[in-house]
This record gives structure tokens, sequence and C-alpha cells, in this order.
């Protein structure tokens, strides 16, 4: 007799729905566990075989431990918003509902064949208000918080503007953008528009200016991953990066508690190992380095910001007399200040070159490019005069984005100098740079002043006392963990739960939750180069 496996697999299939085979209820005399997948995003294609691949994995694990007596709780879902079904509206005029909904449910055909223990009662769809309504609740609690260094968790800012009216930002450990100083008799003489500045500089999710990867005929910021080649995955645009204001979480000031963290899961060492690196933990010094001839040769008046130095981090403070020069990242808001008149239309042309690489490329690239600002620096120990160059290999989110360049030492900084014709100096007794950077950090100093004869470590002690010392820097710990940026869509996507008043962000009232997507005639930019939510005709939030 012939094995007709589709209609055995369909007559068990609708039995299991019947039945509710794998629904779930709350039962505490059963010991609960979670087995969640991460939620595909529901495209026109359909499913690809990377999905089973993993849920195939996950649901032999949630029937495992559904015979050993646990109560398994085993949902699936979609990441139902995103730019395809937006670009799929515009090319044939469909609301992105409608073909999100179509795309759902043929993946929910193609999941239920494969059979499944998934409980389909407690669906989540990312599109759904029921379900952003606690995205947005949990965006407005962040926002109305900051976090204390010191107790190492997120604190009302209720509680921190109640510090400033007594006694300023003196003495606080909190993290912040930009390192402020100001008086509770500041602090009160300011409008609410300036104190409200002021607080975005501290709070979790916070509106500011960073370098995005942009593209205008999307006319969206796109994730590294959906750029190749300076052209937008979709659709092939080109895609340059640009300084734009974003929505992003304060994700850095975790770093620390992070890093802590991982000594309390039970993760294999190697992804422990992945994690630390992500984190990026580095101990060092902020040094300054003041600029020769700064008011002579420079027209560029500084605004916020001394401009008069360029302040490095860097881990090795012992290598203060191998610098032969710096490097600025094209990003790094020091290069408007630092080119002099006669290498402007250069730089220039450099960084237009530049600006259509993601980070990821550059970091990969190992290229030589680069453009002098026509500027030079003094070293603040040795006292030698500097050049200060510009190269796409200094990134402009680590540390200042100002990096003091130890070619002997390091081997981006040797091929820039090869390449380039400058200087390189030895540190470490025995070190041949004939051929490469001597990266090891262990030996005798040599050709470095007051710390000849001594160990790395040792020289490292010792530059760190000196700078302090002589006020020529801080000791500091930086992180390579970056900020989350909220890279939000131009109309499919859940609105931010903030209104504005005289320019200024607000939270919405978290019982006037949720904030749903109005309807709009058309899913392009507005003529006036607004995304679509630009078209709104009514799209406003009273105040109570």
């Amino acid at each position: 007799m012939e094995y007709n496996f589709r209609e055995i697999e369909k007559k068990w299939r609708e039995k299991w729905i019947a039945d509710k085979t794998y629904h779930v209820d709350i039962d505490y005399n059963k010991q609960k566990y979670y087995v969640l997948d991460m939620f595909p995003y529901p495209s026109g294609a359909g499913l690809h075989v990377g999905h089973p691949l993993g849920y195939i994995a996950s649901d032999i694990y949630a029937r495992y431990k559904r015979l050993c007596g646990f109560n398994v709780l085993h949902p699936m879902g979609y990441d139902a918003y995103g730019l395809p079904a937006e670009q799929y509206a515009i090319q044939t005029g469909q609301h992105p509902a409608v073909t999100t909904e179509q795309n759902i449910k043929r993946y929910r055909e193609q999941l239920d064949k494969i059979g499944f223990s998934f409980d389909w009662d407690r669906e989540i769809r990312t599109c759904n208000a029921d379900y952003y309504k606690w995205t947005q609740w949990a965006f407005i609690r962040m926002f109305n918080s900051y976090y204390c260094c010191q107790t190492q968790q997120a604190r009302p800012v209720s509680g921190l503007i109640k510090c400033f009216e007594i006694q300023g930002n003196r003495d606080l450990e909190i993290a912040q953008g930009e390192e402020l100083h100001f008086t509770a008799d500041e602090w009160k003489s300011w409008d609410g528009y300036k104190q409200q500045e002021v607080l975005m500089n501290y709070r979790i999710a916070y509106l500011g200016k960073t370098t995005v990867n942009w593209c205008e005929a999307l006319g969206t910021v796109l994730a590294n991953d959906e750029v190749q080649d300076g052209l937008s995955i979709r659709g092939g645009h080109p895609v340059v990066q640009r300084k734009m204001k974003q929505w992003s979480l304060r994700v850095s000031a975790y770093a620390q508690r992070l890093l802590e963290g991982l000594e309390k899961i039970d993760w294999s060492e190697s992804i422990k190992e992945t994690q630390r690196n992500w984190i990026g933990r580095s101990e060092g010094a902020e040094i300054q380095f003041k600029i020769t001839n700064y008011e002579l040769r420079i027209t560029n008046k500084p605004k916020k910001t001394n401009n008069s130095q360029v302040t490095v981090f860097t881990t090795r403070p012992d290598t203060i007399y191998g610098v032969t020069f710096m490097v600025l990242a094209p990003e790094s808001e020091y290069v408007v200040h630092l080119v002099t008149p006669e290498k402007k239309a250069e730089v220039d042309a450099y960084l237009k070159q530049v600006k259509r690489r993601t980070e990821r490329e550059r970091i990969a690239d190992k290229k030589v490019t680069g453009v002098f600002s026509g500027s030079c620096a003094l070293n603040p120990i040795s006292k030698k005069e500097i050049p200060i160059w510009i190269s796409d290999y200094v990134l402009a989110g680590y540390g200042t984005g100002a990096i003091m360049a130890v070619p002997a030492h390091d081997s981006r900084d040797y091929a820039f100098a090869k390449h380039f014709n400058l200087p390189i100096i030895p540190l470490i007794e025995g070190a041949d740079v004939s051929e490469k950077s001597f990266d090891a950090k262990e030996g005798i100093m040599m050709n470095s002043g007051f710390l000849n004869g001594l160990t790395v470590k040792e020289a490292i002690r010792k530059a760190k006392s000196c700078i302090v010392e002589n006020g020529l820097g801080r000791i500091k710990v930086n992180y390579r963990l970056r900020d989350a940026i909220f890279s939000r869509q131009r109309y499919w996507g859940e609105p931010f739960p903030i209104y504005y008043k005289d320019g200024m962000p607000y939270p919405v009232a978290e019982e006037d939750l949720p904030i749903e997507l109005p309807e709009v005639d058309k899913f392009l930019p507005a003529e006036n180069g607004e995304p679509p939510l630009g078209r709104a005709k009514e799209w406003k939030y009273e105040e109570k």
C-alpha cells in the first residue's frame, strides 16, 4: 500500500489544531520553560532554508523539555515592520499592511506544514498596535531616565532635575554625551528650552547627531548590512555617510555592567570572549595636543569646544615619544577647524571620496588613503611639532575621533607612515621596524626620554603620572561599545511616542498609548522632502 504522507500529515495537523495540542496555560504545578525563536520578516518570497534550519533545532528542544515535564512556552511571531514592504507599496500602490498580511498568511501555511509545536494563540506581530504600545511605553520610560554610574542603574530624570536645582551637575557620576559643567544658579537661570537641551545630554533615550548611512533615493537611514560598495542592497541607490539627528539609546552607559554580567551567565567561553571584544574595555589616558600657530592660521573660530587643541585617547601613553603624526577621522569635528585655506580643496575632495564607505568597509579595507590638513600640533612631552592628517582608517565613534600615530608599534599607523614617507621611531630595544611594525607590548624602552630603561608596564604607569601631574590630560576608561541608533523606516514602522513643542521633543502621556500610524495618500516622500509621514493631513498631539 502506498504511504500517502500528504493525507496523513494533513489529518494530524488538523487534529493538533482542533485539540490545541501545543496551547500552554499557566500551571503552577510544573516548572516553566521558555523557548523563543527569532521572528522572521514576512517577505513575499516566503520562508528560506535558514528559517527551518533554526526553528527545527529549537522545536526539538521545546519537545524535549515538554517530555521532561516542563510547562513549555514556545511562541512564534513576525518582525512585520520594515522597508521592503514600504518599497513594495511604492511600486504597486498597495498599503504595506495589506501586503504584510498576505505574506504572513503564506508564512503561516509553510510553518504549519513543517509541523512545529508553536502556541499560535500567543502569536506576536510587531505591526499590531497592541504590541508596539509596549515598545512605545518602554521608550518613554527610557526617555524619562538617566544612568547613575554609582548605583549602576537607570534613575528618573525628575530626580536629576532636583539635583541640578541644588548643586548643578557637580560631583554627579552619571552617563552623558558631552562633558558639561554648570552650577545650580546657572541651571535656574536657563529657560525651558535650554534646560531640555541639557537634559537630552543625559537621557537614556536621546535625540542627537550621529554619523549614519543615508540613502537619499530611499529617503531613509540604512544599517551596515543593507549597504555594499557604497550602494543600497535594495535598489542599488547611492549611500553616503552623513551626520543626522537620530534617536539613540545610551547603551554605552551599561558597558561595564554588561562586562561583569558575562561572568554570571552560562555561555561558552568563546562567545563570552567575542562579547568582551565587542564591548571593548580599554584603560588609558586622554592627552591634549596644542595646535601650533592656531590663532594665526585658522580662520574658523571655535564655537562650543576649545579647538586650539586636539584630545586623543591612547592605551599606550608610554609611546608618546614615538608619535610622528596625528590622524583625524573624516567625520571628526576637528576637521572643519584645522583645515587650512590652502588645503581646503584637497581635503574636500578626499571627504567626498570616503563618505560613501561604511565603517565596516573602512575597518576591513587595508588600502591606505589620506590627506594632510595643513595644521600641526605640539607633542606635549617631546615638544616636537607633528603634522595632522585625515584618513578613513580612524573612526569618529571610538575615543575622540583623533589618534596620535605611533607607526613603529601599530600596523595601520606603520602602513600609513610608509605610504606617505613619514618618520618611524622605534621605542623598544631590539625592535626591528624595517619591514613591519613591532606590535609586542613587552620590552625595555628606548628613544623615550625619562622613560628610557623602564619596562613597558613601568613606562605606562610613569607616563600616566606625568600626564596627570603636568595637566596634560587625564586617566580614562574607554569602551568600543556604541550607543544604539533607531534606524526608523520612513513610514512602515512604529511611531515614536513623541511630540514637539518649540522644536523640543516631549513624551506623550502613557494613557494615550498607542500612538498609531496615520493614513497617507502615498508612500513616497512628500514634495518638501519630508518622509511619507509628512503627508498626514491630521496627525497631531494635543497636550492635556
